[in-house]
């Protein structure tokens, strides 16, 4: 029998919360506000920003997208691991269309003073992350998080190939879409472009991945060369 991860009741959640590094103040905040947002399920559990974290200062990034920033919890997380490597040098670019969404991360951003280190840009992803490739970052880009519409990941993953440097990380969120993708029966349209770039990544030569179950599914890929 093949063993797999323990289901994880909120005893579990809050001792695996405890048993990481303390949370930022500011991350603190802005989690307490995006609880009581009506799409406050979209927020990145506080266990996978402490995971995203450790990941960034492995791989020592330095410059980073994010792809949906929502309230900025997540973009917090990153630019404050990206200045601890780098210092000002820093850069994520907070990629969204939302200006609402943006005026609540922005007030964070300027808690943590990290606003310096991040690049706004508000039009659909795709154009932005086109954009970036126009502007001279082909291939330098060390880390790229993406957690927005769910078959728009199928267009990301060649323009975010083109992003990353040979060993920088991509990290696709809500992999698992609460379960739905493992339901054979379930043809929903995100659910079919979530499976497609699960193989995608998978049979692709140029990527090592790795799928696991925290939060809700992350897909990782890191670029060979």
């Amino acid at each position: 029998m093949t063993r797999s991860s323990i289901s994880l009741t909120p005893e579990i959640i809050d001792y695996i919360i405890a048993a990481n590094p303390i949370e930022n103040d500011v991350l603190s905040l802005c989690r307490a506000e995006t609880a009581n947002h009506p799409r406050g399920n979209m927020q990145i559990s506080p266990e996978q920003g402490a995971f995203m974290s450790f990941l960034l200062r492995l791989i020592d990034a330095r410059i980073a997208v994010e792809v949906g920033v929502f309230t900025g919890y997540s973009s917090l997380t990153t630019a404050l691991a990206l200045r601890t490597n780098a210092g000002p040098g820093a850069r994520l670019f907070a990629l969204d269309i939302s200006h609402a969404y943006l005026d609540i991360a922005k007030k964070y951003w300027e808690m943590a003073e990290v606003s310096g280190v991040i690049v706004p840009m508000i039009a659909p992803a795709k154009s932005s992350l086109s954009e970036l490739l126009e502007s001279g970052y082909e291939g330098k880009i060390d880390f790229i998080f993406i957690d927005a519409d769910k078959k728009g990941y199928l267009d990301y993953l060649p323009l975010a190939k083109k992003l990353l440097r040979a060993g920088g990380l991509v990290m696709f969120d809500n992999a698992l879409l609460n379960g739905r993708v493992a339901d054979t029966s379930n043809t929903d349209e995100e659910v079919i472009a979530l499976r497609e770039l699960v193989q995608l990544v998978k049979s692709d030569p140029k990527l090592d991945e790795c799928f696991i179950g925290v939060g809700d599914g992350l897909l990782l890929a890191r670029k060979k060369s």
